[in-house]
């Protein structure tokens, strides 16, 4: 990947998984602080997904990374990305 292309987030989910639902808010809540690439896949829509994560979701890859299961952090998140948080959060502790 080149140097000036964004981070590339592929979250692996299911509908009708709340934990799912929570990370992608997470996520969309990052996403507006910091660029990024984000690919949602369904893994109901591919056998060999299903199979290998069924249960073990949400699953968060950064850069075809895994970087989280089951639950997201934000600050977590930003951190992993290099992302800086804006100056008034970082001033009052947010």
């Amino acid at each position: 990947m080149p140097k000036d292309s964004p981070p590339q987030i592929t979250l692996y989910s299911k509908s009708g998984c709340h934990l799912c639902d929570i990370a992608k808010e997470r996520i969309e809540n990052v996403r507006r602080q910091t660029h990024f690439e984000l690919n949602i896949i369904d893994i109901t829509t591919d056998p060999d997904l299903f199979e290998r994560y069924q249960e073990r979701i949400p699953v968060v890859f950064i850069n075809n990374k895994e970087a989280y299961v089951y639950r997201v952090s934000e600050k977590g998140l930003l951190k992993k990305l290099g992302a800086q948080r804006p100056w008034w959060k970082r001033l009052w502790g947010r």
